[in-house]
């Protein structure tokens, strides 16, 4: 009897680690994580950061599959299908995410950033990340901000120079579409089209557009330079983001999971601009190398008299969490 108990017990404790693996096999969540730049863009690095922090808060047990490249959809969207709790989670421009919170434009208002260290500096800060967190909260519903990123300072590019605002004269540039952009790029003297980020490459090549405007890696990881070859630095305002998780993955986490997620979230705010802004002037010295003019020396004062009076008018006009947002960076030194 001693013996087929042995037997016995050595059976039970094997089928014991089976189940046991099989139970802990079961607890591995994979996310969805959609973003429409390529992953060698700062939406890759904040990614990256994101999904490896969370796998290792989570010992493993809530993993990140990235879709970059528009796999899911072009943001607005991807918006939607974070909404509605079809894909977990998203990157937005701020832009984008003024189609379902307006007061979100403030992020993308012009000059509002001094620098790019400001622009560090003001991302990294407690306050702003709680005042933008509350704004969406208070707005949306479905979905919430759980982090900060940036993809550095946007500027122009053209087949032709923009030296100072006098060159925008009667210009059609393709914008976001937001209110900000709408008010400000015609207050430059230029002509806005709509139109989603796919479409951009082919309308400046076809001339349906004679100007567009992004980061510097994006104007580079999606080949703009071929049909726009001269990227003038106006750094007119931040290419902003943020990174949305759907109410319906929320909800389902516990306070624990909650927690993971949002030290990885955290982890963003924290790092991902530095690299962003890292990235950008590697891509920088890229362009210049393969023959592409980059025009540093952009006289920035007539646009910044023509945009400064507006900060103060727009935030008012967009709602109170957009003017508190804008208190809150322009008081960081």
């Amino acid at each position: 009897m001693t013996n087929v108990n042995r037997m016995l017990g050595a059976v039970i404790a094997v089928l014991g680690i089976v189940i046991g693996a099989s139970a802990g096999a079961q607890e591995v969540k994979h996310y969805r994580f959609a973003y429409d730049q390529p992953k060698t863009t700062g939406y890759g690095i904040l990614g990256d950061i994101f999904a490896d922090k969370l796998k290792a808060l989570s010992k493993g047990t809530m993993l990140i599959d990235q879709y970059p490249g528009a796999q899911l959809g072009q943001e607005p969207q991807v918006l939607q299908l974070v909404k509605s709790g079809d894909v977990e989670f998203c990157i937005s421009s701020s832009a984008n995410a003024a189609t379902l919170s307006p007061q979100a434009g403030v992020m993308s208002m012009h000059f509002l950033f001094r620098s790019e260290a400001h622009l560090i500096k003001a991302l990294a800060d407690p306050e702003v990340s709680k005042a933008v967190k509350a704004m969406i909260a208070e707005t949306v519903q479905g979905a919430r901000v759980v982090a900060l990123a940036t993809l550095g300072l946007r500027s122009m590019y053209s087949k032709r120079d923009i030296k100072n605002v006098r060159d925008m004269k009667g210009l059609k540039v393709r914008v976001q579409a937001t209110p900000t952009e709408d008010t400000m790029f015609p207050a430059y003297g230029a002509q806005i089209v709509h139109m989603p980020f796919g479409s951009v490459y082919t309308s400046l090549q076809t001339g349906v557009v004679d100007v567009a405007e992004n980061g510097v890696n994006v104007y580079l990881a999606n080949k703009h330079y071929e049909v726009a070859p001269v990227l003038s630095m106006t750094e007119h305002e931040a290419n902003n983001s943020l990174v949305w998780v759907s109410d319906k993955v929320w909800n389902s986490l516990t306070p624990e999971q909650q927690g993971w997620m949002q030290g990885a979230a955290d982890e963003v705010n924290k790092t991902q601009p530095t690299k962003a802004i890292e990235l950008e002037h590697q891509s920088q010295d890229k362009l210049k190398a393969i023959g592409v003019k980059v025009l540093t020396e952009v006289d920035k004062s007539g646009f910044v008299a023509i945009a400064d009076p507006y900060l103060d008018k727009l935030a008012k006009e967009l709602g109170p969490h957009a003017e508190k947002v804008k208190n809150l960076i322009r008081a960081i030194n």
